[in-house]
């Protein structure tokens, strides 16, 4: 190849690199409650300068910024002499520009002590307990088989069967494939087969949704019921919930199939779903707001979070100046290390902190009347009163609960479009969405309302719909249409 084709280009490309510290500050920022405390202990387990103060009674002492040396001069608290000018940063994330210069370990108060009680202490493990460890469905399956009276040769063939499942708890392959798979003898598999489907939930390792309704039936001795034939002989017309062309072809009643039709819905169409990511893990909230005797008040989640301190045996060794240089540099990284890592917690609850008393403000109508109250808000209102950027106020919500008198709900839920009143007033489609649900709520099953009627129903409350979002919202909110919510009276 001719050296012509090669060439030297000169690009010049801007980006952004973030500082590691930076990337832990957005780390905290984003992590909700009972994440965050794993998150700091990792870095207690990387820098022997941060300890956690005890539940037990601790106070927490104040520190001033500057301590007296040996020979009664003065050395910043992190053994430098100038103060640090690591925490500037772009203007995207000025909220951490604000971190304090000034030394003061995590949680102190300009005098006095903060003693932690028992019922502290209680309501600390309380939080700790209901972080159950998830079980997947692939150990809660091999535990049974592991007690089920399977041979050797078929609990070689159950982690195929059991690695086949799909997220519903149903086989992907045939049985004829598994065992082609492992190489397995066939008889082994189908052995094993009729061994998992012995356990639960019941329903665990059937072909489809029909095969699964079929045998959940089977194991409570309805073969013979009329749920058991329309699903065996009907299951198309089971789907699109034709009840009186099934009572027709079963020769029954509408009261008759009607009431097949509820034992068929007391039926789990996905076993496995139970077993889905986050269904059994305890939602902590980050903070909650509440009526207090002066009126709302906010207050902040500070259960999980560990008290930090910087240990004084580091501080002394500094102050006192008789470290070798190599020591000296180690200690003052990890100090500096550390008061940011605490600076970066306090900004993080007071960002929490503004952007609910934010929602406070904004959605107080919610808060006093429930959720037909809800107002339209974006994030970009939030961030312009809370005075950060809009990607703020996104990673401070994120994952983040918030317990309120009407129950508890994601951040993010506060932040929603709306459609406008025919008094030109803003509703937030969660609002619309409650009243579409109320309003199917107290129909008549006989004769359902249509997505037409609920629009007039809606406009006579002063609020302009367009069906086609009726309809929408309705499907969002897993609400039947018309003709499958109609119900046969006997």
């Amino acid at each position: 190849m001719s050296a012509q084709g090669f060439h030297q280009v000169q690009k010049q490309a801007q980006t952004m690199v973030l500082a590691p510290q930076l990337r832990q500050s957005l780390k905290i920022l984003q992590v909700p409650a009972q994440e965050l405390r794993s998150t700091i202990l990792e870095e207690l387990q990387t820098n022997p300068l941060l300890e956690e103060l005890p539940i037990e009674s601790i106070s927490i002492e104040t520190t001033s910024p500057q301590s007296p040396d040996s020979n009664g001069e003065t050395v910043s608290s992190d053994g430098s002499e100038s103060g640090s000018d690591e925490l500037r940063f772009k203007e995207d994330f000025e909220v951490f520009a604000k971190l304090d210069e000034d030394w003061r370990d995590y949680f102190s108060q300009a005098s006095g002590q903060q003693v932690f009680t028992s019922e502290d202490a209680e309501r600390r493990q309380h939080f700790f307990d209901s972080l159950v460890s998830e079980t997947s469905l692939q150990e809660h399956l091999m535990r049974q088989a592991e007690l089920s009276e399977a041979g050797p040769e078929e609990m070689e063939a159950m982690p195929y069967l059991i690695g086949s499942l799909d997220r519903r708890g149903f086989l992907t392959n045939t049985l004829s494939d598994i065992a082609l798979l492992s190489k397995i003898p066939l008889h082994v598999i189908q052995s094993a087969h009729r061994t998992l489907l012995t356990f639960e939930p019941h329903g665990i390792g059937c072909f489809d949704l029909k095969d699964c309704l079929l045998h959940q039936l089977k194991l409570k001795g309805r073969e013979k019921s009329l749920a058991y034939e329309i699903i065996r002989d009907h299951f198309k017309l089971l789907l699109r919930r034709r009840i009186p062309e099934i009572a027709r072809k079963t020769s029954s009643t509408l009261y008759e199939t009607q009431t097949a039709f509820e034992e068929i819905a007391t039926l789990d169409p996905a076993p496995a779903s139970e077993f889905s990511e986050d269904t059994n893990r305890v939602v902590i909230p980050d903070a909650r707001v509440f009526k207090g005797e002066h009126g709302w008040e906010v207050a902040l989640n500070n259960e999980l979070i560990p008290r930090l301190r910087i240990s004084s045996a580091y501080k002394e060794m500094l102050a006192k100046g008789r470290i070798p240089p190599k020591e000296k540099a180690y200690i003052q990284d990890k100090m500096r290390s550390g008061r940011f890592l605490m600076s970066s917690i306090e900004q993080r609850q007071q960002t929490i902190e503004r952007i609910t008393r934010q929602l406070l403000e904004f959605q107080i109508d919610f808060f006093e009347n429930g959720i037909a109250s809800l107002k339209p808000l974006t994030m970009s209102q939030v961030a312009e009163k809370v005075g950060v950027h809009e990607t703020t106020v996104s990673r401070a919500i994120a994952n983040k609960y918030l317990e309120t008198p009407h129950g508890v709900f994601e951040y993010k839920y506060f932040f929603t479009p709306g459609l406008h009143s025919s008094g030109g007033e803003s509703v937030s489609n969660k609002s619309v969405k409650e009243s579409i649900a109320f309003i199917i709520e107290g129909e008549d099953p006989a004769k359902p309302l249509s997505d037409q009627e609920i629009v007039g129903i809606l406009g006579e409350k002063g609020v302009r719909i367009a069906r086609r979002t009726v309809a929408k919202y309705r499907e969002e909110m897993g609400i039947l249409p018309t003709n499958l919510r109609r119900r046969y009276r006997n």
